[in-house]
């Protein structure tokens, strides 16, 4: 074996991105080469501990099974990695990664729940306490907790560690997780104490709508910890939670809740309380109870502090109210540093918008979103709420003592802390915002499972909006581990629900669960894109059982028909066509949607099975499939190639979830989508459904000119309307806020919902042209649409093999195109100009010809209304005229015409003033 430059550059322990865990006896090995071109793998070792290693044959170098003996439980290991090209270069062996192992043996978990035996009022935040002693020669400590609440723990006056809100929200009914900490650096020889600040958090919130919430898992929060303590010669010793522990509801902590707020009273503070010799006698016994379910370790990356962000500006409200603008809509608390006399309360209330310069409190609906710190009277304190957290960018600070400096308050940033993994970049500034946008609702959303909105009365586990999002969330960041904890409370909600998907995971609301076309889905969506984006091919096989559960119960009530008719659905939910209070009513016959929906369902079902080698399944599925495409196609299809539901998201489902396969037909129905949005002035038409499949299935029509003009638009409804506004994270409407900045009227209004944000996946894929092509970006599909608006694009993402980067900007009339493939993996070549052909790892470039541009035709009053929208220039000339001298006849241009071409724009125009009609013409002629 000869030398190499090659080296590997990281080794990875399974699914989590904030450090090296094994969260079962069998994890999996990846890691990835850099400095390699044209690397292909041909073997590798691993060696465990510097002394056992395993011979690797094969190519695979991502999510590679377990060559040891399992691991044992808290065990701490080693792992080193080398490679061999098949030319024969060999790397260095890489630098050790020690990884530890977060599971507990079976039967093994022996602490039961405590929390406070008396109360005093329902969700009582609480501090329990207890000492132990550990003997000279321990030399590992590790802990694992629990709870049914928020919780952190102290060991010896210092918190374990740095995660907030743990252990996060799951289906507590049937699955809940444990953390696991080395703790051995707190511990000391001789006397020591535990102590446990204990909060509500999800367990107690009341959940449900018009203010008529209500608890569905218990009145009081509990907790569960076991410390094990290990000797030099091997013994161990476990301290757990139970009856001899003690606890008090008279901390600082007086009040706390996920809507509600956090209510603080620093004078309340009881110093030392969590080290040892500490006096609890005032305090009372636990009550204590044991478990009828081990918890499982923590899968996903917990919940942290992710950043920090600085006040931009002091506002004063008309009503005299400080409020502070922080630029950002984000997710999070306050950190407030204060002097005053002990027993002064400063409150801060929190929204994402003003109203009229007041804070904009309307869309919290039911949640507070409240905080509030009594001082202490210290010289100077500092405080942060633990166990809330709210959606914000302005915060209305009252009864600050003294005079107020910016300085004084910092937005602490908080969610589940994954590792960011792709980037985009374009010539065009508004769609860069967007960009941001994205990633920023992406970042408050998913804070311990993917939720709908972070602000009011709600945030919940929303199953429509993350299977549409979960394309471009496995872009942005390494979601694997965070999405795949999340998958097991749906299979487990599944099981006790006869196989239906809730559309809230987990299920919280009133009522029994039901089956939802585009929400139930994220049964069988989210596994299939965690395959495809991170070749997690566990997933697929640990969630296998669920895809199937979802696509019998939609069989179930599809019937002889094999199509889903009549049932309660939410349809293409917010399409702008609909009134805001009735978000249902919408264009797409939802029965259409639906049945589409159970098509897909079964493809994707289909192809785990192939996937997965269960060839029964396969062949039974598949012809399953083709008999609900055939009913659909009967249904819904007119032999013209029109669609029976005459909307743009019948069109786009018909497209993208391949239920048309004639090409004849799918050229006609392309024709046709392209056409309804052109009627409508190239605004958007489509809600939570048809959003994420438009602009593809315009590309793949040849329409790439109008996938281009609505991604551009900037008037409502539009992506880029909202970053006109202002906006710094997507909306839940395409009209939240108003054109007069006014907010929509509907009592459902979020200006952090991240559904429609899923065009960041087009974004990526196609105009900067980075896709994958096999499972886990193992082949790389390059294909860009080069706009003619855009003089750049580019996208850069992590792949489980390493890092890709596609970029394209103009030079003159032609175009450069360069294009880096990580090791371990080829790239295929599909652009206009280019030859198609395959790529080895490294970075390559072309130059592409550019075509010539043949001149516009001449357009006037006389074109019709669609040679006129298609024109570049001439819809803003005409919106400015009319403005100026017709505004009656500008608000109706924008908001009423149809630009077809069976009308001209004469027509369209009849009644304006005639020397109004000859500027126009004059200013077209000009085009």
């Amino acid at each position: 074996m000869s030398a190499s430059t090659a080296r590997i550059d990281t080794v990875r322990i399974d699914r989590r991105t904030d450090g090296a865990y094994a969260d079962s006896p069998l994890p999996r090995v990846s890691w990835t080469v850099v400095d390699a071109p044209g690397w292909w793998q041909a073997s590798a070792r691993i060696r465990l501990d510097g002394e056992d290693v395993a011979e690797i044959e094969g190519d695979e170098s991502s999510f590679v099974d377990w060559p040891f003996a399992p691991v044992l439980p808290h065990s701490a290991h080693t792992l080193e990695v080398q490679a061999t090209s098949t030319n024969g270069e060999t790397t260095a062996w890489s630098e050790p990664v020690r990884f530890v192992a977060t599971f507990l043996a079976d039967g093994e978990w022996v602490a039961e729940r405590i929390g406070l035996a008396t109360p005093s009022v329902v969700a009582a935040p609480a501090l329990l306490r207890a000492e132990f002693d550990a003997e000279e020669d321990v030399v590992a400590a590790h802990l694992s907790s629990t709870a049914e609440g928020v919780f952190q723990i102290e060991l010896n006056g210092q918190d374990v560690d740095d995660s907030v809100l743990k252990p996060g929200w799951s289906s507590y009914q049937y699955r809940t997780v444990h953390d696991a900490v080395d703790v051995t650096a707190l511990v000391v020889p001789g006397r020591n104490a535990l102590g446990i600040r204990l909060a509500g958090g999800w367990w107690t919130e009341e959940y449900g709508f018009a203010g008529e919430g209500r608890r569905v898992y218990g009145e009081q929060p509990s907790v569960a910890a076991q410390l094990l303590l290990v000797r030099a010669d091997g013994s161990t010793r476990v301290i757990a939670t139970g009856s001899g522990w003690r606890a008090t509801d008279e901390g600082p902590v007086v009040s706390s809740g996920i809507y509600a707020g956090e209510h603080y009273d620093a004078r309340r503070r009881i110093g030392a309380w969590s080290t040892p010799g500490f006096d609890d006698s005032a305090w009372s016994p636990v009550s204590s109870t044991g478990i009828d379910r081990a918890p499982e370790a923590m899968l996903a990356e917990p919940v942290r502090r992710t950043g920090e962000v600085a006040v931009k500006r002091v506002l004063t409200s008309p009503s005299g109210n400080t409020i502070l603008d922080f630029g950002q809509n984000l997710v999070g608390r306050l950190r407030i540093t204060v002097s005053g006399d002990a027993g002064h309360a400063v409150t801060l209330r929190h929204a994402e918008v003003l109203e009229d310069g007041e804070l904009g409190l309307r869309p919290l609906r039911f949640a507070a979103a409240t905080d509030r710190y009594v001082l202490a009277g210290d010289a100077v304190e500092t405080w942060e709420p633990e166990f809330t957290f709210h959606g914000f960018r302005y915060a209305q600070i009252d009864d600050w003592p003294g005079e107020f400096e910016p300085a004084s308050v910092t937005a602490i940033v908080i969610g589940s802390d994954m590792r960011r993994t792709g980037w985009f970049d374009s010539s065009n500034p508004l769609v860069n915002r967007l960009h941001e946008n994205i990633v920023w609702g992406m970042r408050g959303n998913f804070l311990a499972l993917p939720t709908d909105c972070p602000q009011r009365d709600e945030r919940l586990g929303w199953t429509g909006d993350v299977q549409v999002f979960s394309p471009t969330a496995s872009f942005l960041y390494d979601s694997d581990a965070f999405l795949s904890s999340w998958l097991r409370d749906v299979a487990a909600e599944q099981a006790a629900h006869d196989g239906v998907c809730p559309v809230v995971v987990p299920w919280v609301l009133p009522g029994d669960t039901y089956p939802a076309a585009a929400w139930g889905d994220a049964a069988v969506v989210v596994p299939s894109v965690l395959h495809e984006r991170f070749g997690d091919r566990r997933a697929l096989a640990e969630q296998y059982e669920s895809m199937g559960a979802w696509a019998d119960a939609l069989l179930r009530v599809a019937g002889e028909r094999m199509l889903w008719e009549g049932m309660f659905q939410f349809g293409d939910w917010l399409d702008p066509a609909a009134p805001p209070e009735h978000p249902e009513d919408v264009r797409a016959d939802p029965d259409l949607v639906a049945s589409a929906a159970l098509i897909r369902a079964l493809d994707l079902v289909t192809a785990a099975a192939a996937t997965l080698g269960h060839h029964d399944d396969h062949d039974h599925y598949c012809a399953l499939a083709e008999r609900a495409r055939d009913a659909f196609c009967a249904e819904y299809l007119t032999p013209a190639g029109r669609m029976m539901s005459d909307a743009p998201t019948a069109y786009a489902v018909a497209l993208r979830y391949d239920i048309v396969r004639d090409p004849s037909t799918r050229e006609t129905l392309g024709q046709r989508l392209a056409e309804l949005l052109r009627r409508e002035g190239y605004r958007m038409a489509t809600g939570f459904v048809g959003t994420p499949l438009v602009q593809d299935a315009l590309v793949d029509g040849g329409h790439a000119d109008v996938a281009e003009r609505l991604l551009l638009q900037t008037e409502n409804p539009s992506w880029l309307y909202a970053v006109t506004m202002g906006a710094t994270t997507v909306w839940e409407r395409w009209d939240s806020l108003l054109e007069d900045g006014s907010v929509n009227p509907g009592d459902m209004t979020s200006f952090n919902h991240y559904a429609f944000g899923a065009v960041a996946d087009w974004l990526h894929r196609r105009l900067a042209g980075l896709a994958p092509a096999a499972p886990g970006y193992r082949r790389l599909r390059i294909a860009p649409v080069l706009l003619p608006s855009f003089d750049h694009a580019g996208a850069v993402h992590d792949t489980p093999y390493g890092r890709a980067e596609v970029s394209w900007r103009r030079d003159g009339d032609d175009v450069l195109l360069e294009v880096t493939v990580p090791a371990n993996t080829t790239a295929e070549i599909d652009v206009p100009g280019l030859p198609n052909e395959e790529l080895g790892a490294g970075t390559h470039g072309w130059r592409i010809p550019g075509s010539v541009r043949r001149p516009a035709a001449p357009i006037s009053p006389d074109s019709a209304l669609s040679e006129v929208i298609d024109r570049a220039g001439a819809y803003d000339l005409l919106v400015e005229e009319l403005n100026a001298h017709a505004p009656a006849s500008a608000h109706r241009l924008r908001h009423r015409t149809r630009w077809v071409p069976q009308r001209t724009l004469r027509s369209e125009l009849d009644g304006i003033p005639a020397e109004v009609l000859e500027s126009i013409a004059d200013r077209l002629s000009a085009l």
